[in-house]
């Protein structure tokens, strides 16, 4: 079934263990987790010594990433886009955590992520 004739529903039920995964390998900074299931072109940007730099930053300013809160998901053309309210350890500020899904070759995949 083509990722945009698919429910929200399902849809959300595919995609949380993806970001759990993801966020997990943030927080232990764990580059062969965190980017499992990254597209080709994440996977570039994505290095581990990128990936050590970007946590290690956030960890120090906002702790680790804790409570997630779906907001949206905003189903395009070739993607879907979501949105959560991302709640961390050291800090009480609601920061927002998106990313962008693709399918390939039937594997949903994250081809753009961010909190902020």
């Amino acid at each position: 079934m083509n990722l945009l004739e698919k429910s929200d529903e399902e849809i959300f039920n595919e995609i949380t263990p993806i970001m759990d995964n993801m966020m997990e390998g943030s927080t232990e900074i764990n580059h062969a987790k965190h980017t499992r299931d990254f597209t080709d072109r994440m996977k570039a940007i994505v290095t581990p010594e990128n990936l050590q730099i970007m946590c290690k930053d956030y960890q120090a300013r906002w702790g680790l990433f804790g409570k997630r809160e779906f907001v949206a998901l905003f189903r395009r053309k070739h993607s879907i886009a979501v949105v959560w309210k991302q709640y961390c350890s050291n800090s009480t500020d609601e920061h927002v955590a998106e990313a962008v899904f693709v399918e390939h070759d039937n594997r949903l995949l994250i081809d753009h992520a961010m909190v902020y």
